[in-house]
């Protein structure tokens, strides 16, 4: 990039110029206080056109009668009044710049609306100003381009799914058409992507049973793994009647919690520690082996009684 340092005769000539329209007026009026005034007035207008106070973060391009000399800044430079002149002013920080992309089909012809914003900043401001017309409006122009281009390439899932993705393909795009303008593409941040009304209506509709796919799914595996750990747990409790005595000790205590349901304790067999058997599968079972010994042994008794009846009539009819 060419430097241009400013010119150090711009104060001197503003000065004799000043005088000579001071002369002019002196030799017109023969007033002093006119000629003081009019030597004042003129030298700040040249003053104003020759010195430039540059920001840090700016530069400007001079021209001298047409012709390119350089850039100048920062700082307080002094060019030639009416022979030089600084056009415009470039900003070196970093620019953002929103555009956007507005009813463009995708690669599966759905019609998006996109919102994208570009970073990028000024790396040569003299091909900036010498190789372009307009540097921002050119930038944003590119962008637009670029992101229709993106998008016509990009299916809408990939949109959706993959934004970082997508853009640094715009960015790449991007650079790609700027780089000869001595500005750079930092980074490209897709904002929003609308897409029709009914077809968000279909996705969500889509995202919604494959949840529900996925939830039955997930239950019906719970209730397989539960199963067989229940399995597991009953033939343990078979094969202990303390941990089956234990369980339903601890399944009383959670109904009893609320305080609202009432337990009747049905008195059993006393076992193990002298903890009674809740009726439950095991005291059905217990009560109804015991129902049918007795049961047994009232008919035992019963035939006992009818042999011996039978035995002394015989014993009568022999007699």
């Amino acid at each position: 990039m060419k430097t241009y340092l400013g010119s150090s005769s711009a104060i001197l000539i503003d000065i004799l110029i000043a005088i000579v329209i001071g002369a002019l007026v002196w030799l017109g009026t023969s007033d002093p206080v006119s000629t003081s005034i009019a030597f004042i007035i003129v030298f700040l207008i040249l003053l104003g056109m020759s010195v430039r106070v540059i920001s840090e973060w700016n530069r400007m391009p001079v021209l001298r009668l047409g012709r390119y000399q350089g850039m100048i800044g920062p700082g307080l430079i002094a060019i030639l009044p009416f022979v030089e002149s600084t056009p415009l002013s470039l900003d070196l920080r970093v620019i953002s710049t929103t555009f956007s992309a507005e009813q463009t089909l995708t690669k599966d012809n759905v019609p998006v609306n996109v919102d994208a914003i570009l970073f990028w900043q000024v790396k040569d401001p003299e091909n900036s100003i010498l190789k372009v017309q307009s540097y921002t409006n050119s930038v944003q122009l590119a962008s637009q381009t670029a992101l229709r281009d993106i998008i016509g390439k990009s299916l809408l899932s990939e949109m959706l799914a993959g934004r970082d993705i997508m853009g640094d393909d715009i960015k790449a795009l991007i650079q790609q058409r700027i780089s000869e303008w001595g500005v750079v593409a930092i980074s490209v941040e897709l904002r929003d992507v609308k897409i029709p009304q009914d077809l968000q209506e279909a996705m969500s509709k889509v995202a919604t049973a494959e949840r529900e796919k996925m939830a039955r799914v997930t239950l019906a595996e719970s209730e397989s793994l539960a199963a067989d750990k229940m399995v597991d747990a009953a033939k343990k409790y078979q094969s202990n009647m303390y941990a089956m005595q234990l369980r339903s000790l601890n399944m009383m205590y959670e109904i009893s919690l609320n305080g609202k349901n009432m337990m009747v304790f049905i008195p059993t067999e006393s076992k193990g520690f002298s903890i009674p058997t809740p009726i439950g599968v095991t005291g059905l079972q217990d009560i109804m082996n015991q129902n049918a010994k007795l049961l047994q042994k009232a008919q035992a008794t019963a035939k006992e009684k009818k042999k011996k009846v039978e035995e002394e009539e015989n014993d009568d009819g022999e007699q």
